[in-house]
């Protein structure tokens, strides 16, 4: 049974006239009677009573009736879900990001993905670090990564700028420091600090230590938390002070004081993707991505 075979069938069977049903479907008379034979010859049955006057569905007919239909709003379907797919408003996209990148944006990408593009189906995966992250987009894991740039990257991987975002210092609502409107990194030279994942893991570890170290110390006590919430949660509880992106400030926690550095300290967001061919549903998302981050 061909798709054409179907929608001759349907047409015939509704105008139960084959020079009406002809002229419907913009074919000669003797192709429509050709093709609702070979059809006949297919199923093994007779779909119509013929006569020089009259045409009726059989019993056959009948029952075929609704599964023809049934098949043509399926073919119909499946014809705008691959339109959809083609020009990227429709399918899956995977996102993968690290903890101190998202709490501003993500939000408003997802939200804006839901509205623009209510045919794709967003997935967001975090906290990660960059490591994670990017062999997550190699092997197919993620279609996007929000990262920090700065870091070597594969050069199967593509990198966009997003944007540039100062440090901050977090410290106890209860701490002296916390009633200034600015603080000098180096007044925290005594305390002790709560950072990100050491070695490769984390990229922000070293920028932390790297912005300790321009204003003249190292910290003499660590604490390493995976999760960016969760070295928030260490600040408030009074065991340490720590440097976030501005950004993090979105995440409001009784017992903490964001402050503004007197130096500049910056950190870098990127979007990252495989290089090459990417699907037009991921190309139609990082779009969204970077109007969001940018305006």
């Amino acid at each position: 049974m061909e798709i054409r075979q179907v929608r001759y069938f349907l047409a015939l069977a509704e105008e139960c006239h084959f020079g009406r049903a002809a002229q419907r479907l913009h074919v000669a008379q003797s192709a429509l009677s050709q093709q609702i034979k070979q059809l006949e010859r297919g199923l093994g049955t007779t779909l119509f009573h013929r006569s020089t006057r009259h045409v009726e569905l059989t019993e056959a007919g009948r029952h075929l009736v609704g599964y023809a239909r049934s098949i043509l709003a399926e073919v119909e379907r499946a014809q705008e879900q691959m339109a959809q797919l083609a020009t990227g408003l429709a399918g899956r996209v995977s996102i993968g990001f690290v903890g101190t990148a998202t709490y501003d944006i993500l939000p408003r990408i997802a939200r804006t993905v839901r509205a623009q593009l209510p045919g794709i189906s967003l997935e967001l995966r975090g906290e990660l670090l960059n490591p994670e992250l990017v062999d997550g987009l190699l092997g197919g894991t993620y279609d996007l990564a929000l990262l920090r740039a700065g870091t070597p990257m594969d050069a199967a991987v593509t990198v966009t700028h997003l944007r540039s975002e100062r440090l901050m210092a977090v410290l106890p609502t209860g701490h002296p420091l916390a009633g200034r409107d600015k603080i000098a990194l180096a007044a925290l030279a005594d305390e002790p600090f709560v950072v990100h994942p050491s070695r490769d893991r984390s990229s922000m570890h070293g920028r932390v230590l790297a912005a300790c170290a321009r204003a003249g110390f190292q910290p003499s006590t660590l604490i390493e938390v995976g999760e960016t919430a969760t070295l928030v949660v260490l600040v408030a509880a009074g065991n340490a002070v720590a440097l976030v992106p501005e950004s993090l400030r979105s995440l409001r926690l009784d017992g903490v004081t964001y402050l503004p550095l007197t130096e500049s300290e910056t950190v870098d967001l990127a979007l990252a993707r495989r290089a090459g061919h990417n699907a037009p549903a991921t190309e139609q998302v990082a779009a969204v991505v970077e109007s969001c981050v940018k305006h």
